[in-house]
């Protein structure tokens, strides 16, 4: 559990974490900062990222993603050719908790209309979310073993935003990406409008 090689600036400019919950060490590898941005991509080989067998799980954390047009949605997808195409085909489930700031509507819900069935476009990690200037999304996505040849390539994510009217949103999604071709390129987007800020940052556990 014992951090590795802090400095004076804090936990976050620390360039590898001991064992954190059993997930092993966790090394940091890239951080994109959103700043009107219609996409952000995490590409192995380009710009410093690793995304290759150097891992076998990697981890994304999501920190305060506000999107630019209310109602857009966080996304996520998958390229086998290094970003030339985002069009892997995915199996998926998706599930939240909501509450009011109100008090009310406490619920868990299961949300067909956000997976997919071996469908090719982009996973939602959120429901419609405001664009008031205090909203985001925060979250994280774990991709495993992203470069088998062998096995498809399953994902879980966790993330909690504010909705409209106003309630905290929870959401668990997974899935597979139906491939067996190695995955070396994830982008993020919002489905409408451009990320206005907000940063990724990618980890590979040892």
């Amino acid at each position: 559990m014992a951090l590795v090689k802090l400095n004076n600036n804090g936990v976050k400019n620390a360039t590898a974490f001991g064992s954190i919950t059993g997930l092993g060490s966790m090394v940091f590898i890239k951080k994109l900062t959103a700043s009107s941005s219609g996409t952000l991509s995490f590409v192995d080989g380009a710009s410093g990222v690793v995304l290759d067998d150097t891992y076998k799980e990697y981890f994304f954390t999501f920190n305060n993603m506000h999107p630019q047009t209310a109602e857009s949605r966080f996304q996520f997808n998958i390229s086998v050719d290094t970003g030339s195409n985002y069009n892997v085909a995915k199996t998926t489930t998706f599930f939240y908790a909501r509450h009011y700031e109100n008090g009310s509507g406490g619920q868990l819900s299961y949300r067909a209309d956000d997976d997919l069935a071996q469908g090719t476009g982009f996973q939602n990690l959120t429901i419609g979310q405001n664009n008031n200037a205090d909203d985001g999304t925060s979250g994280s996505l774990n991709l495993f073993n992203p470069s088998s040849t062998t096995f498809v390539k399953h994902f879980t994510s966790r993330v909690n935003m504010i909705a409209s009217n106003p309630f905290t949103f929870d959401g668990h999604i997974a899935g597979y990406g139906n491939t067996t071709s190695a995955v070396d390129a994830v982008r993020f987007q919002m489905s409408s409008g451009n990320i206005d800020s907000g940063d990724i940052c990618l980890y590979g556990i040892a």
